[in-house]
Formats: C-alpha cells, sequence, structure tokens
C-alpha cells in the first residue's frame, strides 16, 4: 500500500483512469463485434454508418491515450477492409 500521500492520491487517479479506459476499451469492443456481426443482406447504407460510428469511437480513444495511435489505424484498417468485403458481395 501506498505510504505518502502524494503516492495514496496517484493510486485513487489510477483507479479512476483505469475505470475510465475500461468503459472506452468496451465501446470499442462492442462496435468492433457489430461491423463484425453484419451480412451481405444489411445493406451498404448500413455497413457505411457502423463503420463511420466505429472509426470515430476509436479515433477518440487513440485522442485521449487509451489506445496507440498506430493501434487506432490498424483497427479502422481491418474494418474498413472487412466492411467493403461486405458490400462488394
Amino acid at each position: 500500500m501506498a505510504n505518502h500521500k502524494s503516492a495514496v492520491k496517484r493510486n485513487l487517479q489510477n483507479q479512476q483512469q483505469r475505470l475510465r479506459n475500461r468503459t472506452v476499451k468496451t465501446r470499442i469492443k462492442n462496435v468492433v463485434k457489430k461491423i463484425a456481426l453484419l451480412t451481405p443482406a444489411s445493406g451498404t447504407e448500413i455497413a457505411a454508418t457502423d463503420l463511420n460510428a466505429a472509426k470515430s469511437v476509436i479515433d477518440k480513444a487513440a485522442k485521449k491515450g487509451v489506445i496507440h495511435h498506430r493501434t487506432a489505424a490498424r483497427k479502422i484498417s481491418r474494418l474498413t477492409k472487412r466492411a467493403t468485403r461486405l458490400t462488394a458481395a
């Protein structure tokens, strides 16, 4: 356990940040899953709107520092690839 006043404060800050980061990461997982569950019958408009929403969520997470910017770029790239495969089929 923390012995100094500053260490106690830092511990509380870390706990708060952990909870914030966890909600953002869960939101990322949910939007990725939503795109993964799309079928070719879903329609191109639905895929496009879901993809834009996912890009927004992932970019915001990278901006906040929850995930690395290159991780965000990789996730967006893979989602875009998957969405275009669905719409082309």
